[in-house]
């Protein structure tokens, strides 16, 4: 019986992949903390938001503990970090307590409730109870502050954000399809000056867009956001559908035409098709970019403000609630997030390797 020699092991090489992996895992940690961090932030309540450590995961429930204090009733509240109860209201009155539980507890409570809390005070020294939290309490709040203002903000933000996809793929796309299909003097040149509006802030093009936009009859409208939005992102979109249209052999519209379909037919039928993971990738590029401008939309809106500045505007008036502008920063992110993900297909083609 023969036996079988073991492999010697390759020392280097596991080493090598072990801390290609703990970099990776790093990274992705790095990446996706702050992510966590903030959504956490969210549904927390505005105690728990400056308690010192940082709960990472919000309470589902508030344990409380009454008892009589020195100016009416000892609210405490159960603290999860000491293990023990720690007094936060001393007060007589019964709506001022129930203010403070709804606002800063995110703990809402009936007045019939409190005063039955209260009856069980007058038979026993110390009352304990549970109730559960509002997890969507800083949401309320937000759209609350926000008022009848949010949703149509949001539906012109989202107006806002297709007139910008459409400009500028329809400009951009045909611009990279000319510089990928012909050759023409001073070709690069003018294809490396299209990225000289994108060196600029968009505060320095908005401030003179506004007697352009005043004298088309555009100012304070979705349309002339969009065409402010788009100037920078019809830059990247040249870049963008440039080389993806250089990696569409041109053989293959040729073979089209030699079955008698025309330039454009074979256009739309041959390479536009291929082309849509690079489309998909400016069409998010121009999505992304339109729906968190602040500055620019700020200076060019006056009574239609888009969601962005309701967000800005919100989150500034509540000073000091670092939960409430982590709402409101996740109600910005989820309509880009779900953008995203319809698209995530074509985002996948093209950062995939795909080859043709």
């Amino acid at each position: 019986m023969t036996k079988t020699k073991k492999k010697p092991v390759n020392i280097a090489k596991a080493a090598k992949t072990t801390i290609f992996y703990i970099f990776v895992v790093g990274v992705a940690v790095a990446l996706l903390l702050p992510v966590y961090f903030i959504i956490s932030l969210s549904f927390l309540s505005t105690r728990e938001a400056y308690t010192y450590p940082l709960p990472l995961v919000p309470a589902l429930n508030t344990q409380f503990k009454l008892e009589h204090g020195k100016r009416g009733y000892l609210l405490s509240v159960y603290d999860r970090v000491d293990g023990d109860y720690e007094s936060v209201l001393d007060t007589a009155e019964l709506e001022k307590m129930q203010v403070y539980l709804k606002s800063q507890l995110a703990t809402p409570m009936t007045m019939e409730d409190i005063e039955q809390q209260i009856a069980r005070l007058e038979a026993e020294d110390v009352v304990y109870f549970t109730r559960r939290r509002n997890l969507l309490g800083n949401y309320q709040t937000f759209f609350g502050v926000a008022g009848f203002k949010a949703v149509p903000a949001l539906i012109r933000s989202l107006q806002i954000c297709a007139l910008t996809i459409i400009i500028s793929l329809s400009i951009g796309g045909m611009a990279g399809y000319a510089f990928a299909r012909y050759t023409f003097k001073g070709k690069d040149l003018l294809k490396f000056s299209t990225l000289f509006v994108r060196m600029f802030p968009g505060v320095a093009i908005a401030i003179p867009m506004i007697k352009i936009l005043v004298g088309m009859n555009f100012y304070d409208k979705p349309i002339g956001l969009s065409l402010v939005y788009s100037i920078g992102n019809i830059a990247l979109t040249v870049w963008i559908t440039a080389s993806i249209f250089m990696g569409i052999p041109e053989s293959l519209e040729e073979a089209a035409q030699v079955f008698g379909a025309s330039k454009a037919r074979a256009f739309l039928r041959v390479t536009l098709p291929l082309a849509l993971p690079g489309l998909a990738a400016a069409a998010m590029y121009s999505f992304l970019g339109a729906w968190n401008e602040t500055v620019s939309a700020i200076i060019l809106t006056q009574f239609n403000p888009t969601f962005s500045v309701i967000v800005y505007q919100t989150v500034l008036g509540a000073v000091g609630q670092v939960n409430l502008a982590a709402a409101g920063g996740m109600a910005m992110a989820i309509p880009a997030v779900i953008f995203t993900f319809f698209i995530r297909r074509y985002i996948r083609q093209m950062w995939g390797g795909v080859t043709i």
